[in-house]
């Protein structure tokens, strides 16, 4: 059946929250620069409020705002946050537009982060794997045997995304049911079973093939593993030693404010979207909000392996996923991508032309934190929609801008 523009829209949308995948051909191992001491202590902005850069602004710090308000014009953007650090220092922090008509954004407004914490998550299972708890390559049956295949399934391949699961995000019979119920209050159990009901796409660790059960699967496995609840693990491990005091789990559809609030067509009409359910996007208590502040630290944070050791942060990076991948019989190449030196996924992050990185859009939320090792480079954007805003993720489309003024040689060249 022909689908209406409406459906069509819907399921365009559907995907960019999948557009991680598409991304995920990714790239080299960035070069192991020495890690950053960021000037301005725990938390990237040494527990300052999130506020625009005092002004007047100095010559990279203009560069880079122009950069950004003419990319809000060209993209159409309601409101767009940025914040750039190098070495972990300031370069420019500011946000442009309306989080709602006649509200200015405000740097400190939180907003959804979405798959930032499958970086999160990353990190805290080569914690674990370093303090010799788990393995990498245990195998799941002693955690979760209802699995399909748990005897064959790792932790690794759970992070890595080399199951072989279906994404329930782009299932047909799954986008029939979110689209006229975006304020549904989804379980895992109720998620899982759309992937359930396929075959697998290849014999666990053989390709690669984006799909957010395999997030489900991993939370509901360290859970186990430690008897803790993810959001509290993740907090202990990751954000409170971050100093992340504004990056936070909510078990239900709130926001802490002040809110940047979004807008999103997925639907056909262009409607607010800010306060719906999100707990299709991932396992209870990983659902994370943000402010563009705490973004840019993570992105530091993470893409420099700040809390792993040099061995960790190495299998952060890669952990062998490159070359796997590639259309087969069973498996298109559009869902199989083909994980390459240049751009492959790594565990809960994307490498990109020597970029660390991940991509959250959704619901009318779009962001990026990105982080360059060779230059300590961190940028953060997050942007929201007006009815005439492309599709796709276009926080993406406006740090790639920043970064080709400030790194060149280093495209950030995500799709």
């Amino acid at each position: 059946m022909t689908p209406t523009p409406t459906r069509s829209r819907s399921r365009r949308a559907l995907l960019c929250a999948a557009l991680l995948a598409l991304a995920v051909q990714t790239a080299a191992a960035p070069a192991l620069a020495s890690r950053p001491e960021g000037s301005e202590g725990p938390g990237g902005h040494g527990g300052r409020a999130c506020v625009r850069t005092e002004r007047p602004l100095d010559g990279k710090a203009r560069r880079i705002l122009d950069i950004t308000r003419k990319a809000k014009s060209d993209l159409k953007l309601k409101s767009v946050e940025l914040r750039v650090t190098v070495d972990g220092s300031e370069v420019l922090t500011d946000a442009l537009g309306e989080s709602m008509t006649g509200v200015p954004a405000e740097p400190d407004m939180h907003f959804r982060a979405g798959s930032v914490a499958f970086a999160h998550i990353g990190t805290v299972l080569l914690q674990l794997v370093e303090e010799g708890r788990v393995g990498l390559d245990d195998t799941v049956e002693q955690w979760l045997p209802t699995v399909p295949k748990a005897d064959r399934i790792t932790l690794r391949m759970l992070a890595s995304n080399t199951t072989g699961l279906h994404d329930y995000v782009t299932d047909p019979a799954f986008g029939a049911e979110l689209g006229p119920h975006p304020f549904r209050q989804w379980t895992p159990a109720q998620l899982l079973a759309y992937p359930y009901h396929h075959s697998f796409w290849y014999e666990p660790g053989t390709s690669w093939s984006y799909s957010h059960a395999n997030y489900l699967l991993l939370v509901a496995a360290l859970e186990k593993i430690t008897g803790t609840r993810i959001d509290k693990l993740v907090r202990e491990r990751v954000t409170g030693p971050l100093g992340l005091r504004n990056t936070q789990n909510d078990f239900t559809p709130d926001i802490p404010g002040p809110v940047l609030h979004a807008f999103t067509s997925d639907r056909g009409f262009y409607e607010e979207s800010t306060f719906w359910n999100p707990s299709w996007t991932t396992a209870p208590g990983a659902v994370i909000t943000t402010h563009i502040c705490d973004l840019a630290t993570s992105a530091r944070a993470i893409g420099s392996g700040e809390l792993l050791s040099y061995r960790s942060y190495r299998t952060l990076l890669n952990p062998g996923t490159v070359g796997l991948g590639g259309g087969t019989a069973r498996c298109p190449a559009s869902i199989c991508l083909k994980q390459t030196e240049a751009k492959h996924f790594g565990l809960g992050v994307i490498v990109v032309n020597g970029w660390v990185l991940q991509n959250p859009s959704f619901s009318g939320y779009a962001a990026i934190q990105a982080y360059l090792p060779s230059k300590g480079l961190a940028i953060a954007v997050s942007a929201t929609k007006t009815p005439t805003t492309p599709d796709g993720n276009m926080a993406e489309v406006v740090a790639r801008r920043i970064a080709a003024a400030l790194a060149p040689n280093d495209p950030l060249a995500i799709t």
